[in-house]
């Protein structure tokens, strides 16, 4: 049994090409979306045509939320950005979102974490901005009800996997559009990757034991930089340009 898993596209339709080409090239079908699809100063209208057309299991983010929740005049700038190149179809397809999903029977599918999709479930961020693995305890408590072998969650873009005590895994597979931001919640931090490729991972099961594949994606980041300068968005040119802010 073997699938991929995208997370936190962006808005990103170059990376996730390139990411939907990678997967095709290891012979691999199925696919599944945990959310946050097109929220950035990019080309959400081309990623949500990608999207729509894959018919991937899809989870909302909460940038998918705020796109259908919140007025566009009342919208973070990135929000704001894509509502701005969505149809209505596009909004139509983010109201049919579910919270969570499970996906052959057996594999649990969430944004971040089972009861907040805004909350970082493997990360913790220190008053100082320091983004650390959050203690095996805590990310077991925000697993607790949750009884599937396999459990996916994106929101803090860092591709991580981290097994709890009974044996459960938990697999976040990286961001494929957006390889650093930064956020002012719970405190002022960033999240950078360090290069500038699509994060993506393959989800294969061996016996009774699921094992992630994470893979890195070059794609012309270069030109989605440029777009995000365009735009006036320096932070974003810096992250697609190099994976860092700067």
């Amino acid at each position: 049994m073997r699938f991929a898993v995208i997370a936190d596209v962006h808005g990103n339709h170059l990376a996730l090409e390139a990411v939907l080409e990678d997967i095709r090239a290891q012979g691999i079908a199925d696919v599944v979306n945990l959310g946050d699809c097109f929220s950035g100063p990019l080309t959400a209208g081309k990623t949500a045509d990608i999207l729509l057309g894959l018919d991937a299991v899809t989870v909302c983010g909460n940038h998918d939320r705020y796109l259908i929740e919140q007025q566009p005049e009342t919208m973070h700038i990135s929000d704001r950005a894509a509502h701005e190149e969505l149809a209505a179809h596009h909004l139509d397809w983010l109201h049919s979102l579910p919270f969570s999903a499970v996906y052959l029977s057996e594999v649990y599918l969430c944004h971040a974490t089972p009861a907040n999709d805004n909350v970082y479930w493997l990360e913790s961020v220190s008053s100082d901005g320091y983004v650390y693995l959050k203690p095996l305890k805590e990310i077991e408590a925000l697993a607790a009800g949750v009884e599937f072998p396999l459990i996916l969650c994106g929101h803090s873009h860092i591709p991580r996997a981290v097994r709890l005590a009974d044996s459960r895994l938990i697999v976040n597979p990286g961001s494929v559009g957006c390889p650093a931001y930064d956020d002012d919640l719970p405190y002022y931090h960033k999240v950078e990757a360090g290069h500038p490729f699509a994060s993506y991972a393959i989800l294969e099961k061996t016996g009774d034991t699921w094992l992630p594949v994470f893979r890195q994606v070059a794609y012309d980041h270069g030109a989605m930089a440029q777009l995000a300068a365009e735009r006036g968005r320096d932070e974003w040119a810096s992250g697609l340009a190099t994976g860092w802010l700067r």
